[in-house]
């Protein structure tokens, strides 16, 4: 594991305006992520953690404050060199799954090559390696109306995973999934990161869940914890 982080916030604030109330999302957020390491952020519906992975992601703009990611400065990109970080260095992974109906689990998790316009025999590869590392090899050519909803989340992993991204984003992704399937789908994070060496960012509010992270960040109101702040983090609680 590198000692240089591979993704470093520093002093992120964002507010929203609703009406004649201002919400203030982030209140000076700063952190790191070590590379190659599993990280849980952890807080409450409206605690801040979406608007936190959507700024990390140049998804949404902080009012103040700067992210890198891998030594690029997310909040100096245009759009363009937006597009380019998500395409070449971060990948997401949504609670909703956000697959193409009308196209199978192996056409779904080859979107992000074609675009890339990786050469046809290595975007096969690719495609047939990712289904077996999610478990799906047998499920390539179904249509995500035909899996389960813990199958289809494991097909948006696979597809997040395409590009091979630096750093991946899960904005809670097992929360549409029972409690054994969410678990199965963590676990399976947990195992990307040693098998693909991806750093990943999962937001959670399951204290289950984070026994799999390497460390765990807490966010209140918009704020870290103060154990958790800065540069240091605590460790993961044993919930067994």
């Amino acid at each position: 594991m590198s000692s240089e982080p591979l993704l470093r916030v520093r002093g992120v604030h964002r507010r929203f305006q609703t009406g004649p109330t201002v919400v203030h999302a982030l209140r000076g957020v700063s952190f790191d992520v070590a590379a190659g390491s599993m990280v849980a952020l952890v807080g409450r519906s409206g605690s801040g953690k979406t608007t936190l992975l959507n700024v990390i992601g140049g998804l949404d703009r902080p009012d103040a404050g700067t992210v890198h990611v891998n030594g690029t400065d997310v909040t100096a990109l245009d759009e363009d060199g937006l597009s380019r970080l998500r395409r070449e260095k971060l990948s997401y992974v949504f609670q909703s799954f956000g697959l193409i109906p009308v196209l199978s689990a192996a056409e779904n998790v080859a979107a992000p090559l074609r675009l890339a316009r990786v050469a046809p025999a290595d975007r096969e590869r690719r495609v047939e390696l990712l289904l077996e590392l999610v478990g799906l090899a047998d499920h390539a050519g179904q249509r995500p109306a035909e899996l389960s909803g813990g199958q289809q989340q494991r097909v948006a992993i696979a597809r997040a995973l395409a590009a091979s991204p630096r750093l991946l984003l899960a904005d809670e992704p097992t929360g549409q999934l029972d409690a054994e399937t969410g678990l199965s789908v963590m676990a399976l994070l947990r195992g990307i990161v040693e098998s693909e060496g991806v750093t990943v960012l999962v937001s959670t509010h399951d204290a289950v869940m984070m026994a799999l992270a390497d460390r765990v960040i807490r966010i209140h109101d918009g704020h870290l914890d103060e154990q958790a702040a800065g540069q240091s983090y605590q460790p993961v609680p044993d919930v067994r």
